[in-house]
């Protein structure tokens, strides 16, 4: 531990980013004396795992674990239970695609030492079409972005003792931690939005989507139908959260489609193809 800061291991997690994981991980304070880097390369099929190993230079406190399954919620699961030992004070979540502003991870540890009501601590997007919106609800309603967050070690620790594992086929990290951060791993009746410190000194940006860009538009429309089936799953994991709590999350919430179907229905015009899209997905898996 340093006079200033706490420790921190910082994790990248990652699936086919061959085009930008070396910005990311360069992005990052590979050389700070208390920084351990994990780069969690998961379930991909191009050269993710060796341009992070050339990106980490061979240094002793960078490692690349790749893991042959795919999945970020079953990734995420899969280092804290077998990967994240020891546990250091802090640790920073990080989107292989995101490029970290200089002085974010030390921004968001030292956020958490200065709230230590909080378990966790989100970082801003510095680009993005939007980008304003998503800079006044992370202030207004504390949430997390899943491109950069931190998480407390001893949230983690707690996490672990209790058995907690993200559904496997959740779409995103970020909506659930920020949940359990909040009800400080209890039910909604615990919510407080003070364990949650936004921290607009810590910022990233990720590829915008550009007519140029053909691929981008693609990667983006894929998007958009995942954050459909992120807004149904959230709404499964909200009646949870507010009856059983965290204990009651299912190993897979597709165990919940077949009685949540008859529920869901696409929302309006803005996101009515995304939402008929992730519906399909959610019939296909409940038949």
């Amino acid at each position: 531990m340093t006079a200033e800061l706490p420790s921190i291991a910082v994790v990248v997690l990652a699936h086919n980013e061959e085009r930008r994981i070396a910005a990311c991980i360069e992005s990052l304070p590979l050389d700070a004396p208390g920084i351990t880097t994990s780069v969690v390369v998961n379930g991909s099929t191009d050269r993710t795992a060796e341009i992070a190993r050339r990106a980490g230079g061979r240094r002793p406190n960078v490692r690349v674990l790749v893991y042959s399954e795919g999945g970020k919620a079953r990734s995420w699961n899969r280092y804290l239970y077998q990967d994240a030992e020891p546990l250091a004070d802090v640790h920073v979540f990080v989107d292989g695609d995101a490029v970290i502003a200089p002085g974010s991870v030390q921004a968001l540890a030292r956020a958490l030492a200065e709230h230590p009501h909080a378990n966790a601590a989100s970082g801003f997007p510095l680009n993005g079409r939007r980008r304003a919106d998503y800079v006044r609800e992370l202030q207004s309603d504390r949430g997390l972005v899943g491109d950069l967050y931190a998480l407390r070690g001893s949230f983690l620790r707690r996490m672990k003792e209790l058995g907690l594992r993200l559904p496997l086929d959740l779409v995103g990290d970020d909506s659930l931690i920020g949940a359990l951060a909040k009800t400080d791993l209890g039910s909604e009746g615990q919510w407080d939005d003070d364990r949650i410190i936004p921290c607009p000194e810590a910022a990233f940006s990720c590829e915008v989507a550009s007519l140029l860009r053909p691929r981008t538009l693609l990667n983006q429309y894929r998007r958009m139908i995942n954050y459909s089936l992120r807004y149904f799953q959230n709404r499964m994991v909200s009646s949870i959260m507010r009856s059983a709590g965290p204990e009651g999350l299912p190993e897979r919430l597709s165990e919940l489609y077949p009685e949540w179907l008859p529920r869901l229905e696409p929302r309006g015009p803005a996101y009515w193809w995304f939402d008929r899209a992730a519906l399909a997905r959610i019939r296909r898996l409940a038949a």
